[in-house]
């Protein structure tokens, strides 16, 4: 998801807005969190808690209903409307459940994370989506510079091309992140109250039931699961019919993913990332490894400190520089990415901008090669 859904006029064959909703909810209760957890959660947006027991509302909890007045306040909402739609909204311990991290000590495993993605399922339906949306996919590289197989793997990767857009209701998933983040991680609660707001903002913009919508765990909604702040600053109408569909229009879907990524610093023209022998000594090694996937170090720095690009790597290098500024240029940074394979050596690209940018839709180096395998072994199966 990026961080990373949609302005979305037709997003779901939404219902117009109901200003005065018919309410009798629950006081809810401030030991939320305490509620019972589901028997079973998905991880992987599918499975809707709508008929899971002990449902907890919202009701009239106070700092829910002071969060709501105070949106309602500062992005001129319709108090009652917002007010009303949360007294409604429900705590759902599968959001809570899934949103934690594994377990600690799992180790992670670049060759099964990539199997879970780059699979024949995917490639089908990626070669079928990249067929019959090929004009919006060589638009979108025209005026944006990010070829089809990365637009491809993006959307293969978070929906398998709209199969999979998740059935939570987005304003329980976004109210229980937002008021019962579980204890155990890293508290993201102010994140996630945020973007409740702007899923307000959204609705209120495209005429949308806030009760409506649905979408992952984690309140990412349409085939390339925007964030609502994404969908509000990101989403555009690449077709000009008007609205922006981020659910069942394939050019609004292209177009705003592309515009996203350009957005994030997608350079025309370079590549993601390029083969790489790291250095046998490991403090050398630790010196490149350090910023993470953050591009820190020209090709020059990499041999430097024993690493050995690919061929492919030098003579790009050597033909091409990036405008850093009106007038001047530098040479391309690179990030030695690891990525680890459990018990077995781990891998290593040398990542780009482009490799970068990528990460800024879920920030992830496994989820960025994952999207740039899937791209590419897609665009084999077109040849």
């Amino acid at each position: 998801m990026p961080t990373h859904i949609n302005n979305l006029a037709a997003l779901i064959a939404c219902a117009l807005l109901s200003h005065a909703p018919n309410v009798t909810a629950q006081q809810a209760v401030a030991t939320a969190g305490k509620a019972r957890h589901a028997d079973a959660t998905d991880r992987h947006r599918n499975r809707s808690t709508d008929d899971a027991p002990d449902v907890v509302t919202y009701g009239r909890r106070d700092d829910v209903m002071r969060f709501g007045g105070e949106l309602a306040e500062r992005r001129n909402l319709d108090a009652a409307w917002v007010l009303g739609a949360l007294q409604q909204a429900r705590f759902i311990p599968g959001v809570a459940k899934a949103i934690m991290p594994p377990p600690a000590g799992t180790a992670k495993n670049w060759a099964a994370y990539r199997a879970r993605f780059v699979e024949p399922v995917r490639i089908r339906a990626g070669v079928a989506f990249w067929q019959a949306n090929r004009a919006w996919l060589q638009r979108a590289e025209e005026r944006y510079g990010v070829p089809a197989e990365i637009i491809v793997g993006i959307i293969g990767v978070e929906t398998i091309y709209g199969q999979q857009m998740g059935n939570f209701r987005v304003i329980d998933a976004l109210a229980t992140l937002a008021f019962d983040f579980p204890a155990g991680r890293k508290d993201r609660s102010a994140f996630f109250r945020d973007e409740l707001e702007n899923f307000f903002v959204l609705c209120g913009a495209q005429h949308a039931d806030p009760l409506q919508l649905r979408g992952s765990f984690a309140g990412a909604m349409g085939m390339p699961q925007f964030m609502p702040s994404s969908a509000n600053r990101y989403a555009i109408d690449f077709d000009a019919d008007g609205q922006i569909d981020l659910a069942r229009n394939p050019a609004d879907v292209i177009g705003s993913v592309a515009h996203y990524l350009a957005e994030f610093g997608w350079q025309r023209g370079l590549p993601t990332r390029f083969d790489v022998a790291v250095p046998v000594d490991a403090s050398e090694r630790a010196v490149l490894l350090g910023p993470d996937i953050v591009p820190s170090f020209t090709a020059a720095e990499f041999t430097a400190r024993g690493a050995r690009l690919s061929e492919a790597a030098l003579a790009f290098e050597a033909s091409s520089t990036l405008p850093a500024a009106p007038g001047a240029a530098e040479p391309i940074k690179l990030a030695l990415v690891e990525l680890q394979n459990g018990d077995a050596a781990p891998s290593y690209v040398a990542g780009t901008a482009n490799f970068y940018a990528i990460t800024r839709y879920n920030w992830s180096s496994y989820y960025a090669m994952a999207v740039i395998d899937l791209g590419e072994a897609v665009a084999r199966a077109m040849r």
